[in-house]
């Protein structure tokens, strides 16, 4: 069914947008929940000539957000998250995160027009900031570990349990050697006994 969204949706459409969705997201959700109507014959008659009327209040806004993701543009993010020896956070950066962290920069964006997977290890990603149908900002994060050090001094640890083993394994194989010996010379000591008997024989 089509329905014309009274506010912007982030991933179906934007304010005054016709969309096409199924008849129980729109009757079931949409609807109900003020964020869109039927769009009639009526309906979009009546967008028309307000779109019309609203032309130069649409621009002004584009123009705002033109300005606000200008101000965005070239900002990065590196956020700093407890991680697992595989790389895996405990726990995820969500777009509230981000958000978060563009205001300790001074910009004040609503999570709601921000738009990317949750992260869930350490690496680089982009956050989408939707300011507008036409005016979309990517940026960059990178997801660090904020333990490193303590990563560091445990696989340092674990490499050095796995080369005991290996020394202690030698021990054993220089004890058997020795052991080993006394068995060759006892073997020995009859032949040289035998060879010192013949003379007297004769």
């Amino acid at each position: 069914m089509e329905i014309i969204l009274k506010e912007d949706i982030i991933g179906l459409g934007y304010k005054n947008d016709i969309v096409n969705v199924k008849s129980g997201y729109g009757r079931n959700y949409l609807i109900p929940q003020g964020k869109g109507v039927i769009a009639s014959p009526s309906a979009k008659k009546i967008l028309a000539e307000n779109l019309k009327q609203q032309a130069h209040k649409l621009a002004a806004q584009k123009a705002a957000a033109e300005e606000k993701g200008n101000a965005l543009n070239g900002v990065a993010l590196e956020i700093a998250a407890k991680v697992s020896a595989t790389g895996q956070l405990y726990g995820s950066v969500n777009t509230a995160i981000v958000a978060e962290e563009l205001q300790k920069k001074g910009f004040d964006i609503d999570r709601k027009i921000i738009t990317m997977r949750d992260i869930k290890k350490i690496g680089e990603y982009v956050a989408l900031v939707h300011f507008h149908k036409e005016v979309t900002v990517e940026v960059p994060v990178v997801v660090v570990a904020e333990n490193a050090e303590e990563l560091k001094a445990a696989a340092e640890a674990e490499k050095a349990l796995r080369e005991k083993p290996v020394a202690v394994e030698e021990a054993p194989a220089e004890e058997a050697a020795e052991e080993e010996a006394p068995v060759e010379e006892a073997a020995e000591a009859p032949v040289a006994e035998e060879a010192a008997e013949a003379p007297a024989a004769e």
